[in-house]
């Protein structure tokens, strides 16, 4: 299986948006032209779960970011900030399915704490979220 993952994600030294399956036997991940391969096994790693946004926010004197509580499956809804605001209202968000990393290192931003990464194809700098074809229940495993 071969993946590529071009986004903002760190991982490795390289930067990661979103990702993509085909065949093959490593996973690529892309940045500014450079290819590096990483072993199945570090991929395998990710905790890629499909989430419902609950709840949307704005995050004050940000003009980037908002604010989500998103279901994974998980006995409380998971908190999450999301580079998203430009394209996307909060009301617009509320209901929709999405892919969500789930075990991302937890990190501050604009002083607020985010506990995965929402994941987002990147089109001339505007994030396009990734969601499924068909309804599946939160917490389903991104495989």
């Amino acid at each position: 299986m071969l993946i590529h993952i071009i986004s903002s994600l760190k991982l490795e030294g390289c930067v990661a948006h979103y990702f993509s399956r085909s065949f093959g036997r490593h996973i690529k991940i892309v940045d500014n032209n450079r290819l590096m391969t990483i072993p199945y096994d570090d991929f395998a790693k990710l905790e890629i779960k499909i989430g419902k946004i609950v709840d949307a926010e704005e995050i004050p004197k940000s003009k980037k970011l908002l604010k989500l509580k998103v279901d994974i499956g998980e006995d409380e809804p998971r908190q999450l900030v999301a580079g998203i605001k430009q394209q996307y209202t909060p009301a617009e968000l509320v209901g929709r399915l999405v892919v969500v990393l789930a075990n991302l290192q937890p990190a501050k931003l604009m002083g607020v704490e985010s506990k995965g990464m929402i994941l987002a194809a990147d089109l001339n700098g505007k994030a396009i979220l990734l969601q499924p074809d068909s309804e599946v229940p939160p917490g389903t495993r991104v495989r």
